[in-house]
């Protein structure tokens, strides 16, 4: 029936179009020169009505969709019909005779909607145009043969759970290719498939949003959805396809943590240091990332004295660790609180309960073995200095932990005591000084102090003893320096000729004030005045002083102010000199030439002396030295066996046979240098004995020489120093 309905109406579009087509058909001819020209309208443009092909159409012969008809045409058969444009000839063909279009083919309208083509008229036997070419169109009506398709499926949203109901979570999007303007083919209606009853869809615009409150992701974390969308406005006979939404709730703050057990129990060595890792505890939180991150901490002083907890890196572990050293005696077992706090809460759930929790913790130290603990972390003893060995200077003392009843043992680590000043008792600590101390030679003497077990002496333990050496009064002042000064002869009465200072060794205070007194009495040559701070002035008299050549020596007495008080004398030079206008010194007295301008007359003298006498023994000892090479010269050919050597020098009996190696004598040639040196006798610096060295005076080292060369070495020697014998070497 549908078709016979889509048959008429091509039939009623394509007579629809012949009555358009006649009048410009009659007028082009007219035109022409026709034989009617008088009767003939004026030309007017044709306007062809579009002609119309459903889509998909698969009938058993070409289906006739339109007429083509020209008035020139009477029905005598000379009307030939003429189509070309697209598709014509293969798509569309036309009966030459009659004008009737058909379509040959199924034809789709995605593919291609509409044709443009041209109609012509003319005359069959000499191919003239009876009518001008016209253009129409041929149009693809279109069905509903295209299902809803969704091109960016399948789809992935996020929502938070906990939303509220109508929570957008994303819009999912179908394409129709079905012609829009045509009827509902392309009219789309979303519904939900699959996901009911948390998620809903928007039917127009294919908005999903949730559908129930409070959805939990630690009950359910991930939904699948499915969408569908049908045209046709979503009725019966409409064409349908679907899609999927994954949909995943993300982490909210809504659980609080909680502790999986309320009494945690932990043990831990006594000898743990501070640091030591004690335990772990976590509360359970069921949310993710940064929502179950969680803060620890003690609530009980006890506790937090002894320990402390921290977040472990990934912020969801306790880590419980020794604060202080433990002590099994003193304390077996702590018990304390600890509470687990999320660090980030979301204020919109705490209506769901304090995002914290509690549990009890308890720790029992174990008892382990200790060496020995000292009363004191270290020790600081004083002793007075010079007192007699055996002195007591203090005690140390020292318990086993483990069983205070045993036995300790004390000693002095050998290095912390190198001069073996101290003693100590090995039973009770006692310490006690094994000689004479001197706090000016050292003041801190630092020992070291070991205790061991009796019955374990892998359990030792030290301690440091610092030992203060106290001052006592055993140092008379000094003056700090030698004072050799002088005062010119020109000087006033009165004038300062010297500041004097005084040294005392013992420590500062008391006893190390000095006081000056120097000559007193009408014939003092000079004054001495203390100046109350460890220096004195020396001045000369308010009266002139008579005149003298000799250096003036001025006693002075320094007496200092400990107990029992000491005193020492000490002497100051003063020599009269000539002075400048400005005060500097011109010149001296012979007995004032040991000042400070230079040396004297006699000590010059006495210096050139002794270099002259070394420069004589030098050449003397040359000249001996060449004597004896040409000696060698005229006897090398001779056998020196057959030879006796004689010199009048005074022997020394035993001495010189034993002085040098007769060998030389039998075998000149291959005897060893013999060494001399008079073994035995010893020797000082400069004297003569060195001289037997094998090297010369002043020079590089030489040969030995043969012992009879030194006789008028020695006899030389003897005049110059005017001796009977020379020296002894």
């Amino acid at each position: 029936m549908w078709g016979l309905v889509r048959l008429l109406l091509t039939w009623l579009g394509g007579w629809g179009c012949m009555g358009r087509l006649a009048a410009p058909a009659r007028a082009w001819a007219g035109s022409r020169g026709g034989p009617e020209p008088s009767l003939l309208r004026t030309r007017r443009s044709w306007v062809w009505n579009q002609f119309f092909v459903i889509e998909e159409y698969a009938g058993p012969e070409p289906v006739l969709i339109g007429k083509l008809h020209s008035d020139v045409d009477r029905g005598e058969g000379r009307t030939k019909y003429l189509l070309t444009g697209e598709g014509a000839g293969t798509v569309f063909v036309i009966d030459e005779a009659t004008g009737n279009i058909h379509v040959t083919k199924s034809l789709d309208r995605e593919e291609k909607a509409q044709y443009v083509l041209l109609a012509q008229a003319v005359d069959r036997a000499s191919n003239r145009p009876l009518e001008p070419p016209s253009e129409f169109i041929i149009k693809v009506q279109d069905i509903n043969d295209n299902p809803p398709i969704f091109p960016l499926g399948p789809y992935h949203a996020t929502v938070p759970e906990m939303s509220n109901v109508g929570t957008s979570v994303i819009q999912v999007t179908a394409h129709d290719a079905d012609d829009p303007s045509y009827g509902n083919s392309a009219k789309l209606v979303y519904t939900v498939l699959d996901g009911l009853p948390f998620f809903s869809v928007d039917p127009q615009t294919g908005v999903v949003r949730t559908a129930i409150p409070n959805m939990d992701r630690e009950t359910q974390e991930e939904f699948l959805v499915v969408i569908q969308a049908k045209d046709m406005g979503g009725h019966m006979g409409g064409l349908s396809g679907s899609t999927t939404v994954t949909v995943t709730l993300s982490d909210v703050n809504d659980n609080p943590p909680k502790f999986p057990q309320s009494l945690y129990q932990f043990s831990v060595v006594e000898t743990a240091g501070p640091g030591t890792l004690v335990g772990r505890l976590r509360a359970q939180d069921p949310d993710l990332g940064d929502n179950a991150l969680m803060a620890y901490s003690i609530l009980d002083g006890e506790g937090s004295e002894a320990f402390s907890i921290s977040t472990d890196s990934q912020g969801r572990d306790g880590l419980l660790t020794v604060r202080k050293p433990l002590d099994f005696e003193t304390r077996r077992a702590y018990s304390f609180r600890v509470e687990a706090t999320n660090t980030l809460i979301d204020p919109a759930y705490l209506r769901r309960g304090p995002f914290k929790d509690v549990a009890s913790v308890r720790v029992a130290v174990q008892d382990a073995p200790e060496p020995p603990a000292f009363t004191q972390a270290a020790y600081h003893l004083a002793v007075p200095e010079n007192k007699a060995p055996g002195t007591l200077v203090g005690q140390v003392s020292a318990t086993d932990l483990d069983s205070p009843a045993s036995p300790i043992r004390y000693s002095i680590l050998p290095h912390s005591d190198l001069e073996r000043c101290f003693s100590i008792e090995p039973e009770d600590g006692t310490i006690r000084t094994a000689g004479p101390l001197d706090r000016e030679a050292r003041v801190w003497h630092n020992l070291t102090v070991l205790a061991t077990e009796l019955d374990s002496s892998a359990q030792a333990s030290r301690v440091q003893v610092a030992i203060q050496t106290l001052d006592e009064n055993d140092n008379a002042p000094q003056l700090a320096e030698p004072y050799d000064t002088f005062v010119c002869d020109s000087a006033a009465p009165s004038q300062l000729i010297q500041v004097i200072r005084a040294l005392d060794r013992d420590e500062v205070g008391n006893n190390s004030r000095v006081s000056f007194h120097g000559p007193l009495g009408p014939d003092a040559n000079f004054t001495v005045r203390d100046n109350q701070d460890g220096s004195a002035s020396l001045l000369l008299p308010s009266r002139p002083a008579p005149p003298r050549q000799a250096p003036y020596l001025v006693p002075i007495e320094l007496w200092d102010w400990g107990r029992p008080v000491l005193s020492s004398t000490a002497t100051v030079t003063v020599s009269v000199c000539r002075c400048r206008p400005d005060g500097s010194v011109a010149s001296c007295r012979p007995e004032a030439q040991l000042s400070p301008a230079g040396l004297s007359t006699g000590a010059l003298l006495a210096i050139v002396t002794c270099v002259g006498t070394l420069l004589a023994l030098v050449v003397l000892f040359v000249a001996l030295r060449r004597q004896k090479q040409e000696a060698l010269m005229v006897l090398e050919e001779e056998d020196v066996r057959e030879n006796i050597i004689t010199y009048d020098d005074e022997g020394g009996g035993e001495e010189d046979t034993e002085a040098f190696d007769i060998s030389a004598l039998q075998n000149p040639d291959g005897a060893a240098p013999p060494v001399y040196g008079y073994e035995g006798r010893g020797s000082s610096c400069g004297s003569l004995s060195s001289l037997g060295s094998g090297s010369e005076i002043g020079g590089a080292p030489g040969p030995a020489e043969p012992l009879d060369d030194w006789g008028p070495l020695f006899r030389t020697l003897a005049e110059l120093y005017g001796a009977k014998e020379p020296p002894a070497p």
